[in-house]
C-alpha cells in the first residue's frame, strides 16, 4: 500500500535535486573566471522580494530559481577578483559536506555518536596542519566565538570561580596589540572585564606588538594589584596581515604566568606553509589558538576552531549539570566544553576538504595567494602612480593611487568606482590615518594573470575619478 508524501515533504524529490544540481553547476562555472560586471535583479524579482508572508504553498522550482538569481546577484568571495575582505573561497567540498550536514542536522550539544569522532579528528588535523599540539578544542560559529571561548577559559584560570561569583570588583586585564581584531575587545566585554580593562599595546615599524611595551604593561598592572588574564597575540592582523612576535610573547607569558592566546583566525593556516612557517615560530607554545576555516582554509561560513594545548580548561569554564541533559557516566556532553548549545557539525566541511584535497595541495594554494601579494607589491613599487603603504606579511596589501588634490577623497572615490564597475571587488581602508585601497588574496581561483588584471582595472578607473 503506497502512502502519500507529507505536505511538508517535496513531491518530486528527483526533479528538485536535478534542478539544484543545475543551479550549483551554473554557480561553480561562474566562479571559474572574473565577470565583466555584477548582474542586477530583474524588476519582477525585486517586486517579489517586497511581498508579505506566503500563506499558501508555492512552486518549489520557481522558488529555487529565485534563490539562485538572488545569490548570483550578491557579492560572493568565491570569485577570482573578489579581494575586499578576508573571506572563504567556496571550496566545492564544503558545499557537498554542508548539504549532507544540513540533511542529517546532527546536534553536537549532547552525545551524537560517530559525528563526535569526526569532529575530534578534524580538530587534530588542524593542529597537525599548523604545528600546534592540540589536546582539546571545539568548532564554533566564527573567530569572535572562538576568541571568546578561549578568553572565558583564561578568565576562569586567572580568576577561579568567576563564572559563579563574577569578577566581584577584582581588577583584571587582557593585553593585545593596537592592530588586534575588535572581536578581542568584544570578548573582554562579554566575559565581564569591560573594554577599559583591555590594554592595547603599541606596535613597531612592522606593525607587530612591542615586547618592551607588553612587559611594561604587565609589570605596571602587577604592581597595582591588577590580575593579568591573558595576552592575545595576533597571527595575521585583518588590516595588514602583521604577525606579532609569538616566541617572544610566549617567553613573557611564561615569565609572568599568563595565559597566551593566539588569534590566528586569518593568518594561522599560513603556519602550515614551509616558506611562511618561520614567521609563526612560537605558535606551538600558546595555551590556545583560534583559526577560522572559513577564511584561509577555504570552506564556507561558518566554520571556526578553537584549540587548547591541554585538556581541562574548557570544562572548568563551561561544564554544568542539567536534568534534561544527563551525563553518560563520567563522560561530558559537547556543550560542557563550549559556549554554544545547539551546534551543527561545522567540522564536516573542513574534514571533507582535507580528505579530498590533502594537506599539501592546500599548503600550495595558501603559499600561492601569499605570493600574489608579493607580486602586487612589487608592481606597485615599480609604478610611480601608486604608493605601497606596507610590506605584505601575508596576503594583504594596502596602497593608494597618487593624484592631484585630496588623496584620501580620491582613493575613497576610486574604491567605490571599482566596486561599482563590478570587475574587481575591493574595499577602502585606513592605515595610519591614510585612506587607501586594500586588497586581500585568499581565493585558490586567483592566478598571477588576475593580479595584473586587478591593477589594470584600478589604473583604468583612476583616470575617470
Amino acid at each position: 500500500m503506497s502512502t502519500l508524501p507529507h505536505p511538508l515533504e517535496l513531491i518530486d524529490r528527483e526533479r528538485i535535486l536535478q534542478l539544484l544540481t543545475e543551479h550549483l553547476s551554473d554557480a561553480w562555472a561562474s566562479f571559474d573566471r572574473p565577470r565583466p560586471q555584477e548582474p542586477q535583479l530583474a524588476g519582477e524579482l525585486l517586486q517579489r522580494l517586497t511581498e508579505g508572508l506566503p500563506s499558501a504553498p508555492g512552486d518549489p522550482e520557481a522558488s529555487l530559481a529565485d534563490i539562485a538569481r538572488v545569490l548570483d546577484a550578491s557579492v560572493s568571495p568565491s570569485r577570482p577578483l573578489y579581494s575586499a575582505y578576508i573571506g572563504s573561497t567556496g571550496l566545492e567540498a564544503g558545499v557537498l559536506a554542508g548539504a549532507l550536514a544540513n540533511a542529517y542536522d546532527v546536534n553536537l550539544a549532547a552525545a551524537a555518536g560517530a559525528a563526535e569522532l569526526l569532529e575530534n579528528q578534524a580538530i587534530r588535523w588542524v593542529g597537525e596542519f599548523v604545528g600546534y599540539p592540540v589536546a582539546d578544542g571545539a568548532f564554533t560559529s566564527g573567530g569572535m566565538t572562538s576568541n571568546l571561548t578561549a578568553l572565558t577559559a583564561a578568565r576562569e584560570q586567572a580568576l577561579p570561580g568567576s563564572r559563579y561569583e563574577g569578577i566581584s570588583g577584582r581588577a583584571a586585564a587582557v593585553y593585545c596589540s593596537e592592530e588586534s581584531h575588535h572581536s578581542v575587545a568584544r570578548a573582554v566585554e562579554v566575559i565581564g572585564l569591560g573594554s577599559r580593562s583591555l590594554r592595547r599595546i603599541p606596535t613597531d615599524e612592522y606593525r607587530s606588538m612591542r615586547i618592551d611595551a607588553l612587559t611594561d604593561a604587565l609589570a605596571a598592572d602587577r604592581r597595582t594589584g591588577v590580575v593579568p588574564v591573558a595576552v592575545v597575540a595576533t597571527a595575521g592582523t585583518t588590516l595588514t596581515g602583521a604577525i606579532d612576535p609569538l616566541a617572544k610573547i610566549a617567553d613573557v607569558c611564561s615569565e609572568y604566568g599568563v595565559w597566551m592566546h593566539v588569534d590566528g583566525a586569518y593568518g594561522g593556516p599560513a603556519a602550515g606553509v614551509p616558506r611562511l612557517a618561520p614567521r609563526f615560530t612560537g605558535i606551538d607554545r600558546a595555551d590556545s589558538l583560534t583559526i577560522d576555516a572559513h577564511k584561509w582554509l577555504g570552506v564556507q561560513k561558518s566554520c571556526s576552531v578553537v584549540m587548547l594545548s591541554r585538556p581541562g580548561p574548557l570544562e572548568r569554564a563551561f561544564a554544568h549539570d542539567e536534568r534534561y541533559m544527563l551525563h553518560a557516566g563520567v563522560a561530558a556532553n559537547g556543550v560542557d566544553r563550549t559556549l554554544e548549545y545547539s551546534r551543527p557539525v561545522r567540522s564536516l566541511k573542513l574534514w571533507l576538504a582535507f580528505r579530498i584535497y590533502g594537506a599539501e595541495m592546500m599548503r600550495r594554494w595558501i603559499d600561492a595567494t601569499a605570493q600574489h601579494a608579493q607580486t602586487l607589491a612589487a608592481a606597485l613599487v615599480a609604478n610611480p602612480r601608486f604608493e605601497l603603504l606596507h610590506e605584505p606579511a601575508l596576503s594583504v596589501v594596502c596602497f593608494r593611487h597618487l593624484s592631484d588634490g585630496d588623496l584620501d577623497e580620491h582613493n575613497l572615490q576610486l574604491a567605490r568606482a571599482v566596486c561599482d564597475d563590478g570587475r574587481v571587488y575591493l574595499a577602502p581602508a585606513q592605515v595610519d590615518g591614510i585612506t587607501c585601497l586594500r586588497v586581500c588574496f585568499m581565493n585558490f581561483r586567483t592566478g598571477a594573470d588576475h593580479v595584473r588584471e586587478l591593477l589594470d582595472v584600478i589604473e583604468e578607473l583612476a583616470e575617470t575619478v
